[in-house]
């Protein structure tokens, strides 16, 4: 298989998915997907496990009808630490998530003063999962310092990542990140991890996380343009792209290069190369421009208004131009030490050379 295939064929199942069984999956939170967790060819991948796809997993390889595309899957088993709960009675799988093969990921508060109808972002679902009694409103440093301990003892886990949804203080959230990261890492010293948060107005906040041991910082915009911000994000898109360049600079000189980046969605309604040519201005901030395919999550407004996926040609386009412009600036996902570009699941710019 030449590498412009395997590149079509992994955006194709990026999208499509594959008819499969997934142990591991995660559905009604903070990310971007809800697809089943399987390690694809030695690297993780999210992939909707689809029963209508054209691609379907037998004997651990990929095939298209009796054609075996050369690539090995893997599905991820279900974590030993899941089967704990703390002295009080919470299981760890509400504290915490296993995502991909060896990334632990929790949403430290799982509310977020945007989350009313007129004000959400609509590719999010961060409450629903609290609805549903999957998780718990605010996870304690505590708490998440003993399933971290768990999690790398028991399961291999090699990085962890916090997010949280948005609070009204001047730090948007960010600051009890900077105690569970304390937390975690006095009981797993050395653990590489990576804090996810809005920009906040207080920038000395992003030092204090530094400070308290986080590897790398996530400073999520989802889209460039202010249009498509107000169309996707009435609240959040009122935030002025100036706070998220302030944010990003103070970000890049307290972590350094290439360990701060952002999430950029394909399928928005961005044009494709406003989109790159953005990407290439945060790289030249030294900000990793995590572009990721668009698919409606469950319990998102975009899932229940019938928002659809992009097409393949538009994902395989964005992603290639994005990786090339990575490459020539000498960035890579796997040099932020921990998070989103690190692991690469939800993305195909690994398999592109970003």
């Amino acid at each position: 298989m030449s590498i412009e295939t395997d590149l079509s064929t992994r955006v194709d199942l990026a999208l499509l998915g594959a008819r499969m069984d997934a142990p591991v999956r995660r559905s009604k939170g903070a990310g971007p997907s809800d697809d089943g967790h399987v390690v694809l060819d030695g690297a993780n991948a999210t992939l909707p496990t689809n029963p209508e796809s054209p691609y379907a997993v037998r004997g651990g390889r990929v095939f298209r009808g009796t054609l075996d595309l050369g690539l090995s899957v893997e599905p991820v088993r279900r974590p030993r630490f899941y089967d704990l709960e703390t002295a009080d009675g919470v299981r760890y799988d509400k504290i915490a998530l296993l995502h991909g093969r060896d990334v632990l990921a929790t949403t430290v508060v799982q509310t977020c003063i945007r989350y009313a109808e007129e004000k959400r972002c609509k590719f999010c679902a961060i409450e629903e999962s609290l609805n549903q009694g999957d998780t718990i409103a605010a996870k304690t440093p505590a708490q998440l310092a003993e399933v971290a301990e768990a999690a790398v003892r028991l399961d291999g886990v090699r990085q962890m990542v916090m997010t949280t949804g948005t609070t009204a203080g001047a730090d948007r959230g960010a600051r009890p990140l900077v105690r569970c990261v304390k937390a975690v890492l006095d009981a797993v010293p050395g653990l590489p991890i990576q804090v996810q948060i809005e920009p906040p107005a207080d920038l000395s906040v992003i030092a204090e996380l530094k400070d308290a041991g986080a590897t790398s910082i996530g400073i999520h915009v989802e889209s460039l343009d202010d249009a498509v911000r107000a169309e996707w994000m009435p609240s959040k898109g009122l935030i002025p792209m100036a706070e998220y360049e302030a944010a990003w600079d103070e970000a890049v000189r307290v972590f350094g290069r290439n360990r701060v980046s952002t999430y950029l969605l394909i399928g928005l309604g961005d044009d494709p190369d406003e989109l790159v040519a953005g990407a290439g201005r945060l790289i030249d901030r030294g900000v990793y421009p995590f572009v990721v395919p668009f698919r409606p999550m469950l319990g998102t407004l975009a899932r229940r208004d019938g928002a659809t996926a992009p097409s393949p040609e538009l994902v395989g386009d964005v992603t290639r131009r994005v990786a090339a412009l990575l490459r020539a600036a000498g960035m890579s996902g796997a040099d932020q030490g921990a998070g989103c570009a690190a692991c690469g699941a939800c993305s195909v710019l690994q398999a592109a050379g970003g």
